[in-house]
């Protein structure tokens, strides 16, 4: 059998680069109405059998690295079970309908993860839809950018950390009896965990605190066979960033900072998070992969 050759393609030129155009969408914002929209791997991601016969469930798995996320798992043999706001359907219907054309379960699960008994539905209805669960990203989360911590009002705060902190808490407590010996908890850090930005305060500590408690549970959980990695991205463009993430000058030259000069896009991480979830990643836990176009690494 004849292989064909793999075409190099230059990192620095293969996305779009800053300036992007000024852009504003209510909170959580759709990836299907940005300009230039995301890539998700929706054409780009070819499957290779990794994880045939898996059964994963990913929150925020309607857009930016969960979609991808998602995506790259159904090619890669999974079933996938997705959580998402309900004003979010509209991505979420492209996810589950990607999902189904690669002859795998799709479960769709609205819902809000700031609420304990909808995280504990949450698991069950995907366990109850897939027949079981053996890979959990959690992966949705809050961004609001504020120039001052003055400007931000308790139930801000509240809602960031319920989202981003108490939700994962939640629902890996609800998960654990479900999860048998060579599963895997995957995490969404942020380099914003190590390299805060000034306008982030309470996002960027929910990210540090990500990032131990994947540390921690990878300790607690190792004699259970079970692993707990996460993936740390730089400046990702993301539905996050359009919808109060981040201020309209600093979208306009998004990811200018790095190496690479522009912001990195959902795909370039989709191995990861198949990477972190395969068999042949058995020794790796208590891990953070960063993909940061070169800004650095926890």
């Amino acid at each position: 059998m004849e292989l064909k050759s793999i075409i190099l393609e230059d990192p620095t030129t293969k996305y779009p680069r800053p300036p992007f155009k000024e852009q504003s969408q209510p909170w959580p914002g759709l990836a299907s109405k940005m300009d230039p929209k995301p890539d998700h791997g929706e054409t780009s991601y070819k499957g290779s059998n990794r994880l045939v016969g898996r059964k994963a469930l990913i929150t925020g798995g309607d857009s930016g690295m969960g979609r991808a996320a998602a995506i790259a798992y159904a090619r890669e043999g999974a079933d996938v079970a997705i959580n998402y706001l309900p004003a979010e359907e509209t991505d979420a219907k492209e996810v589950i309908a990607l999902i189904k054309k690669e002859g795998r379960k799709g479960i769709a699960i609205p819902g809000d993860l700031r609420e304990e008994s909808f995280c504990q539905k949450l698991v069950a209805d995907a366990v109850n839809g897939l027949g079981g669960l053996d890979i959990l990203v959690n992966n949705a989360g809050r961004q609001q950018t504020n120039a001052s911590i003055l400007d931000i009002s308790t139930e801000q705060f509240d809602w960031t950390m319920k989202t981003n902190i108490y939700a994962p808490f939640w629902i890996i407590k609800a998960a654990l009896s479900y999860l048998k010996p060579g599963s895997v908890i995957i995490g969404t850090s942020s380099e914003q965990a190590y390299d805060p930005s000034a306008d982030l305060y309470d996002y960027a500590q929910t990210k540090a605190a990500t990032t131990n408690y994947i540390k921690s549970l990878a300790k607690q959980l190792a004699s259970k066979g079970i692993r707990v990695n996460g993936v740390a991205p730089g400046p990702i463009w993301t539905a996050v960033q359009i919808s109060g993430g981040a201020t309209q000058e600093k979208l306009k030259h998004f990811g200018e900072q790095t190496p690479f000069g522009r912001p990195g896009q959902p795909a370039e991480l989709a191995s990861i998070y198949v990477q972190l979830a395969a068999a042949d990643a058995s020794y790796a836990t208590g891990q953070i992969y960063g993909s940061s176009g070169g800004a650095g690494q926890p």
